[in-house]
């Protein structure tokens, strides 16, 4: 069964109002959002970005594949089709149809290659969903 792609409009190659966001949460939480969100716009030339529901959100074009969002104690790195991505270290929580994240707390230990897979993995995902129709 296929679905439709959820679309968003609005996308640009550099968003000033996540660079806003970033300032607005700082202090460790705010660093590992900036982290995770810089990896997802080194993913590749196409990747677009918008600030969707008051968090930045990672695209190719319009499809988007990932987001981070600051909470009081931990940050979500989201994978908007993250509930058919493999995940080996198993990093993924969630029980969405689509959606799952990533939870990491400062002072705690982050499985960075296994995210920076998972990142890498959602880019390469959207894209074959993108070209694929």
């Amino acid at each position: 069964m296929r679905t439709e792609l959820l679309r968003f409009n609005g996308a640009v190659e550099h968003d000033p109002s996540i660079d806003a966001w970033m300032k607005e949460h700082g202090g460790e939480l705010g660093a590992i959002a900036q982290q995770w969100f810089e990896r997802m716009r080194r993913c590749g030339d196409e990747v677009r970005e918008l600030l969707h529901d008051g968090c930045p959100v990672a695209c190719l074009g319009d499809a988007p594949f990932g987001y981070v969002n600051v909470f009081a104690s931990h940050v979500n790195i989201g994978f908007f089709h993250g509930a058919t991505l493999p995940d080996p270290a198993r990093l993924l929580q969630g029980t969405g149809k689509f959606m799952r994240h990533v939870k990491l707390r400062p002072g705690t230990a982050t499985d960075a290659a296994s995210l920076s897979s998972l990142i890498e993995t959602a880019y390469s995902d959207i894209k074959a969903r993108v070209e694929n129709g």
